[in-house]
């Protein structure tokens, strides 16, 4: 029998959790890659999107009402697909560090993404999730209500319509999976650089063989649902994996990984379906905690380890609900929309800092 992380009545996880050594002894037997079962979810993943998609372009001259009905199923998989890639990244998926990095980047392929490059700016993320000081790689990004109320009014926005629902998740996917991921920035490692180039090489090559094979119409009439499909649903779940209302965000010495963990990630209850689609990455939690454990254990390190049996729990309506919060209001300790945030009452800061009176962020707060 496995050891489960299990804490006491009194204690709060940060007491236990932030002995790293705590919850890898207790989480080691979870964190181990199955070669059996990771070949298993390459077959239920990779292979039926590749079998879609070809079928999606065996089906065109058919009916493009057939082709878009398969592009749900295909964006699942799609979705599915990038969980693979994602676990890669953490080297968590294959028992083999080098098997883990050539199927990341062939993944990367298929999803649209440089392997190197994202694991870097994810392994960012993970370590400064929740940190106010340490925001802006690899999340979404979150201004709190006084960061706000400084900006000049068409900074607010800009920071409004990137957190319109229309084009975080309809925009978003075009940009998170097509575009951002093109370009390398000059200042980074050159693996990362090269990453980047090998990536956006490979992909042209694919590409431009399969426009001159079918026409760039028909690539386009096939591939922009399930990436659109795919992405959108992609960008709502790690928006909502840290984005709810009593989320966490802690500054300096007050910030502590296990805290992020198991406070500041949710636990993303979907149907079986959409678990199955989305790779359990909605028990992120767990994930959070420990990076190591692939996604086919994460229901089973949750369900035997009384640590996880506490943390923030979403349904699925939660979720889709959580887009209504934009700001991190510091007094309130909470996630806050636009408009509560502007009925926050009078909060006078010492050292200089600006007063913030109730509609003080319509505009730059007075002196």
């Amino acid at each position: 029998m496995s050891t489960a992380v299990t804490m006491s009545a009194s204690a709060s996880p940060r007491d236990h959790a932030t002995d790293r050594a705590f919850w890898r002894e207790g989480l080691a037997p979870y964190a181990q890659a199955h070669l059996g079962r990771s070949l298993l979810d390459i077959a239920t993943s990779v292979i039926p999107y590749l079998a879609l998609s070809v079928l999606m372009y065996m089906t065109l001259s058919v009916s493009y009402w057939l082709v878009f009905a398969l592009a749900i199923p295909t964006a699942g998989f799609l979705m599915r697909t990038f969980i693979l890639f994602h676990d890669c990244t953490h080297g968590s998926f294959l028992p083999s560090k080098r098997a883990n990095n050539w199927l990341g980047r062939f993944c990367g392929l298929l999803v649209y993404t440089p392997f190197h490059s994202w694991r870097h700016e994810h392994a960012v993320h993970h370590a400064t999730s929740g940190d106010l000081d340490r925001r802006g790689v690899g999340d979404v990004m979150t201004l709190t209500v006084e960061e706000y109320a400084r900006l000049a009014w068409w900074k607010q926005l800009a920071y409004r319509l990137f957190r319109n629902p229309l084009v975080m998740f309809g925009i978003g996917p075009l940009y998170a999976l097509v575009l951002e991921p093109r370009w390398g920035i000059p200042s980074r490692r050159p693996r990362i650089v090269r990453s980047v180039m090998g990536t956006n090489l490979a992909i042209g090559l694919v590409v431009g063989g399969l426009c001159w094979l079918i026409g760039w119409q028909s690539f386009l009439l096939v591939q922009a649902p399930s990436v659109l499909l795919g992405g959108a649903l992609g960008v709502w779940l790690f928006y909502v994996q840290h984005q709810f209302e009593d989320a966490y965000w802690q500054s300096g010495d007050e910030w502590s990984y296990a805290d992020a963990a198991l406070r500041g990630s949710s636990f993303l209850k979907l149907p079986k379906v959409l678990q199955f689609f989305t790779g359990n990455i909605g028990l992120h939690h767990v994930h959070h905690l420990s990076a190591r454990v692939p996604n086919y254990n994460l229901q089973r390190a949750h369900d035997h380890n009384p640590i996880f049996h506490d943390v923030p729990t979403l349904s699925m309506w939660d979720g889709l609900r959580c887009v209504r919060f934009k700001l991190w209001d510091e007094d309130r300790g909470r996630l806050v929309t636009f408009a509560e945030a502007m009925q926050r009452p009078a909060v006078a800061h010492g050292g200089g800092s600006a007063v913030v009176r109730e509609g003080a962020v319509a505009g730059t707060p007075r002196p």
